[in-house]
């Protein structure tokens, strides 16, 4: 990255972190590189906090795809986290020596009754906003697949697989996968209602459509990545693999792979 060196740090203003992004500020202008206080003049959008803090650097800078995202974490590693504040030197060490490697990552583009698209890097998921259940109609591309009754539903990516869909018994998912995984919230399984009863994937190829059943719970609540939407009424999402794709500065030495060993083993 010889002439790309303007960086721009996301974080959440607060003294603290104001006190640990100076000496990191310092160092790298020390090192040949540019701070930037406008998204627009960044090759690099580096994140200070954890994964939940470069979710936001991601959805608040619109997934870039002409620049690189780097994740610096406060604490532990993380799996969008390969350095922390405490190694800024190695940090910059494995950059002007080549041991870092960019990955790409496929994110979720998300549609609601047909307005304008937005994105998700770990999942998307609609949930009952009440303690009842509620009905979906599933559809793959044009094929009526399942009619779901339960509390909820997660559409996530590769990346995200390890994170809420986990914790609903889905599969953890190589992100050399370009795939999106459909998890179920507490299925209600019966004579009336069917479904699958199990998490499976979808190709890139493919398009998921959800339609809730308009029966007096028709207010979900539609989750992106860590974050709520803000739509009373939603009838039907449309879900796909965007056709772009958000590139992340990682250490060579530590795989998806090496982060799921590392968090769950």
């Amino acid at each position: 990255m010889p002439h790309r060196k303007n960086i721009y740090f996301s974080y959440k203003q607060t003294t603290e972190l104001e006190q640990i992004v100076q000496p990191i500020s310092s160092l790298l202008q020390a090192n040949g590189f540019h701070i930037v206080t406008d998204t627009k003049d960044a090759h690099i959008i580096a994140s200070i906090g954890g994964d939940n803090a470069f979710l936001q650097a991601t959805r608040k800078t619109g997934f870039r795809d002409d620049c690189l995202y780097i994740g610096i974490n406060t604490d532990q590693l993380g799996f969008y986290t390969d350095f922390t504040t405490e190694n800024a030197e190695q940090m910059i060490h494995a950059v002007q020596n080549a041991e870092v490697e960019v990955r790409k990552y496929p994110i979720i583009e998300v549609s609601i009754d047909g307005e304008k698209p937005f994105y998700c890097l770990n999942e998307c998921s609609i949930r009952s906003n009440v303690i009842k259940t509620f009905v979906i109609d599933v559809f793959i591309d044009d094929i009526a697949f399942e009619t779901f009754r339960g509390d909820g539903m997660i559409v996530s990516t590769p990346t995200g697989s390890t994170a809420y869909n986990k914790s609903v018994r889905g599969a953890i998912v190589d992100p050399l996968l370009p795939s999106m995984q459909i998890s179920e919230i507490a299925s209600l399984n019966n004579n009336e209602y069917r479904t699958l009863g199990t998490s499976f994937l979808l190709s890139s190829q493919r398009t998921l459509t959800l339609k809730v059943v308009q029966d007096g719970n028709d207010h979900p609540i539609i989750g992106v990545d860590n974050e709520a939407i803000s739509i009373r009424h939603a009838e039907q999402l449309t879900i796909k693999l965007a056709d772009k794709h958000i590139k992340v500065l990682k250490l060579k030495n530590n795989s998806f792979w090496h982060r799921v060993q590392r968090k769950f083993l």
